[in-house]
């Protein structure tokens, strides 16, 4: 779903959403991650590679195929993720890393039914609606329109 900001503490947080279901997975990340998850988003295109990008193409020049990301575990508010490739090979990685990187390869994203259960949140259709229609408000005012009336 993207990257949101988690007020007062202004933590990232990358948002992921249950496809055929309603639930979502909220996952905290690092500012510099959430930037990354962002740019691929947005097709931002730095004049040089990422970290990220430079890992999407070490893949391509070596001919591996990144088949799917994999959320796998949540222990002690961390959540663990794996990179599977084609040839079977898996490989732990956090969630931020993988997340970006499968934003760069068009790889699919999959949440362990176990981590869904114990982390995923539900959001009915109907409040998501008004939560994004506030967003799109709170996006577009400014404190001028907050202006003081004198009594």
């Amino acid at each position: 779903m993207g990257v949101r900001v988690e007020m007062p503490s202004n933590q990232p947080i990358v948002l992921l959403k249950e496809t055929g279901g309603d639930r979502y997975l909220p996952i905290w990340i690092g500012p510099v991650e959430a930037t990354a998850i962002a740019f691929a988003q947005q097709g931002v295109v730095p004049a040089r590679p990422l970290t990220h990008d430079l890992f999407r193409d070490v893949l391509e020049a070596l001919g591996q195929e990144l088949t799917r990301i994999r959320i796998v575990d949540l222990r002690e508010g961390v959540f663990y993720a794996e990179l599977v490739f084609a040839n079977g090979t898996e490989v732990s990685a956090r969630p931020s890393d993988a997340i970006a990187l499968a934003l760069r390869t068009g790889t699919p994203i999959f949440g362990a039914e176990a981590v869904l259960d114990e982390a995923g949140i539900v959001i009915p259709d109907e409040q998501e609606d008004e939560v994004e229609k506030f967003r799109e408000f709170l996006d577009q005012i400014s404190p001028e329109d907050f202006g003081t009336t004198s009594q």
